[in-house]
């Protein structure tokens, strides 16, 4: 049961480090965490001081957060992460790389980007669809264009709101 905790609870950090390739001086000794956060933390204690502060400081926030969650919410986490385990390594790393390049964005575009895809979730089903397949069928220019248009390509600018259509002009 704690193994299952433990690999639902580090879902989130997986998709949110890439590598651990920061070198710095380590956070809190393992000694300093709380028994509850010892428990559910126990597979990283062999490692615990090589692991970079900022790194330990999200785990340690996951294990609180675990704390936190009614059953039906663990059981949702431990789903997620089964998902997760099985997805090909490639698509894995796909979604770690783009998960990177969200979070490298600036504030402003991140909350663009969220409010766009709760728009896009709250859409009926046939209509996501339909956008689906046309974004699919779009060459790679027209793709690009879109792109363009709405600032996509623009790592630090944030996006521009959203254009309307221009009224038919009859000439």
């Amino acid at each position: 049961m704690i193994k299952r905790i433990v690999i639902a609870l580090m879902l989130p950090f997986i998709l949110s480090t890439v590598v651990w390739a920061q070198e710095g001086p380590s956070g809190a000794p393992w000694e300093q965490l709380s028994p509850n956060e010892q428990r559910l933390l126990q597979p990283f204690r062999e490692k615990w001081a090589d692991i970079p502060a900022d790194r330990q400081e999200r785990l340690r926030k996951g294990a609180r957060r675990w704390a936190t969650l009614n059953p039906d919410q663990r059981q949702r986490m431990r789903e997620r992460f089964k998902r997760w385990k099985n997805l090909p390594p490639e698509k894995r790393q796909r979604i770690r790389k783009r998960f990177e390049r969200f979070r490298q964005l600036s504030p402003e575009k991140r909350r663009a980007l969220r409010e766009k895809r709760h728009w896009f979730k709250n859409l009926p089903p046939q209509r996501r669809h339909e956008l689906r397949k046309r974004w699919k069928n779009l060459k790679p220019e027209q793709r690009r264009h879109f792109k363009r248009r709405f600032g996509f390509d623009r790592p630090h600018r944030s996006l521009p709101r959203a254009r309307h259509p221009r009224p038919y002009r009859a000439r």
